[in-house]
């Protein structure tokens, strides 16, 4: 594979599209932290509200509370527009109401680009991915597609990288504001603790730079690029 190319910025809006809360802080986020303070505007919308992700709580108290989590980790990195689509979580298909969900996105802010989750079977060898970011990654490529807006999608083994370098604290506190998340989802360790070593594993050091988010274009099939 070739060495990736510097992540065009060429661009003043991007529409930053994923399936649950917390998906664009696996590292994406220090990629919006750097744009945002270059004074880009960058929006977020999610398919679902990650009701079914909070063990022990019941969906219509977990769905709420993640949807605030995800507010504050926004506004973290400089997002203020956040919107959430109502779709079941865990059970989100590429279909053509999604597909009319995210052209109204993108039709609603004119982005530049539209950015989303890898889509692929795997994030690495063993560790598979989610139906739920598979089946919303392919319905994002083919509207992107069809609204002739160039998309992206984070990559394990990118195309492109941006140097996130000074960027990775803000990640960091972005990630930590899933507070009651986190707290469930591993309650031997502390939340700063675990945001610190997610954003460590997905900010990287590629070529010349310490920190880099790594990203691949994304094809009108849906194909992981």
């Amino acid at each position: 594979m070739s060495e990736p190319q510097i992540f065009p910025e060429d661009w003043t809006t991007a529409l930053v599209l994923v399936a649950h809360p917390d998906d664009p802080e696996y590292g994406m986020a220090a990629a919006v932290a750097r744009w945002t303070s270059q004074g880009k505007t960058v929006a977020y919308g999610l398919a679902t509200s990650g009701e079914e992700g909070i063990e022990g709580m019941t969906p219509g108290t977990a769905g709420p509370v993640r949807e605030e989590e995800q507010r504050r980790s926004a506004a973290v990195v400089g997002v203020d527009e956040v919107r959430f689509w109502g779709y079941p979580d865990s059970r989100v298909t590429n279909t053509p109401e999604l597909r009319e969900s995210i052209r109204k996105s993108i039709a609603r802010y004119e982005p530049d680009i539209v950015i989303t989750l890898w889509g692929g079977p795997e994030w690495a060898p063993g560790a598979p991915n989610q139906s739920d970011h598979m089946e919303f990654t392919r319905a994002v490529a083919q509207a992107a597609a069809a609204a002739g807006v160039t998309a992206y999608q984070t990559a394990p083994e990118p195309e492109y990288i941006v140097d996130v370098t000074g960027f990775t604290e803000r990640a960091v506190e972005s990630l930590a504001e899933h507070r009651q998340y986190l707290s469930v989802l591993d309650p031997g360790t502390p939340v700063i603790e675990q945001a610190r070593a997610q954003i460590a594993s997905a900010c990287l050091p590629r070529g010349e730079y310490r920190h880099t988010v790594g990203f691949r274009g994304l094809s009108p099939g849906g194909r992981p690029g």
